[in-house]
């Protein structure tokens, strides 16, 4: 794992301080949380619920990354998607502040061409060519079997 400076913390803080209000506001429904390589991990019952709201445009997703701060919906679904994530940890250190606006600006041009806006947004791509974890998108751009099945494991009951 790459040596994270002070600077690195400071560049990226915004967008972490966002995943800090997360945990805070989580934990008071329970979550797990430990530091690992320098990033904050947390996940559980709170966490869960607060993925389970789902990200506007995408929807809910087992796993996210906020900074330094990588929230899952569980331990299982936090190892099956911590690799992906440790990349939005390295794209959120090159893009300090401007990441989620980034982000978002790609899932909003990717909607617009009419593409998908989680996977076809250029950084979901790059997290899922460079990591090596079991998620990943087929050539048809649509979501493989086990991709499916893990957003589906993170969406509360049907009414």
């Amino acid at each position: 794992m790459p040596r994270r400076t002070l600077f690195v913390y400071l560049w990226t803080f915004p967008t972490t301080l966002v995943g800090l209000f997360v945990v805070a506001a989580t934990s008071l429904r329970g979550c797990r949380v430990r530091v690992r390589n320098g990033v904050l991990e947390a996940e559980g019952c709170g966490v869960e619920a607060f993925l389970a709201c789902g990200i506007p445009g995408i929807g809910c997703v087992p796993a996210m990354t906020l900074g330094h701060v990588v929230l899952a919906v569980d331990e299982r679904e936090m190892a099956r998607w911590r690799m992906h994530e440790l990349v939005h940890v390295g794209q959120c250190e090159r893009w300090g502040p401007l990441f989620l606006p980034a982000y978002f600006t790609c899932s909003l041009a990717a909607w617009w061409r009419g593409a998908d806006p989680y996977y076809d947004n250029h950084f979901e791509r790059a997290a899922y060519g460079h990591a090596a974890s079991p998620p990943a998108i087929d050539t048809r751009r649509r979501p493989t079997t086990s991709v499916r099945s893990a957003h589906a494991a993170c969406r509360p009951p049907a009414a």
